[in-house]
């Protein structure tokens, strides 16, 4: 899962016992060698979604951690492009990747902007939020877009219970219960907290107009549904 230059296993330890802000700054510097970077190809597919419904103007990448959605930002946005981030760490390292872009250092939850972008996109951040924490991030995005504005990120489809990978991230999603229950400062990385349904009702209920595409290119499961989606939530 990790290649040589990625963090060792008692950095991954070290990060995990701290709180989310402290372990990104850790993990930063090798960040782009971990599983937990979104993949190019997830990029590319969110991008040819995203094109037909463009050009947009100013682009903001929420939760930008080192920098990769400014990959399909930079040619989708015609204005200015933007990332922000509450870890130090990450926004650096973004800094010297994408230097042409701005950064801002801010929790997302109570995001400063106002009705100034046309695009914003997320990738694999959802599971850093608490469901009751839902409602504060979408409603910062739907302030900081203007009128008519886009959100996009894709969400993955629940794996069949009868697979590997199921029980692989309940596992996951059980570990970090525990962990949290017994060491401070928590550290909030779940996976099973954001299914469609639930995401699709906070983003309704915060005043978005909500839409799907499927990202036929990651694949489709047996059943023949799509592996992932696109969440297309528009500010009206």
């Amino acid at each position: 899962m990790f290649s040589p230059q990625g963090p060792t296993l008692r950095e991954l330890v070290v990060q995990a016992l701290s709180s989310v802000e402290r372990g990104y700054d850790l993990l930063a510097p090798k960040f782009e060698h971990t599983p937990f970077r979104t993949p190019d190809r997830v990029l590319d597919a969110t991008a040819d979604a995203l094109r037909p419904l463009g050009p947009f103007g100013r682009g903001l990448d929420v939760c930008c951690g080192t920098g990769a959605g400014m990959r399909i930002l930079r040619p989708l946005c015609q204005g200015r492009i933007t990332g922000v981030d509450f870890s130090t760490g990450m926004l650096a390292q973004a800094r010297r990747t994408h230097p042409d872009a701005e950064w801002v250092r801010a929790d997302v939850r109570v995001l400063p902007f106002t009705e100034g972008f046309d695009l914003a996109v997320s990738f694999g951040a959802l599971g850093h939020f608490l469901p009751a924490e839902r409602p504060a991030l979408f409603a910062g995005v739907y302030r900081a877009l203007r009128p008519g504005g886009l959100f996009a990120f894709p969400i993955g489809g629940p794996p069949p219970v009868t697979s590997a990978q199921y029980w692989t991230l309940l596992g996951f999603d059980l570990a970090m219960q525990v962990r949290n229950a017994v060491w401070r400062p928590p550290f909030v990385m779940y996976y099973g907290t954001c299914p469609l349904h639930a995401v699709r009702t906070d983003l309704v209920a915060t005043g978005f107009s909500v839409t799907t595409v499927p990202l036929t290119a990651l694949g489709r499961r047996e059943d023949g549904s799509p592996r992932c989606r696109l969440v297309l939530a528009r500010r009206t």
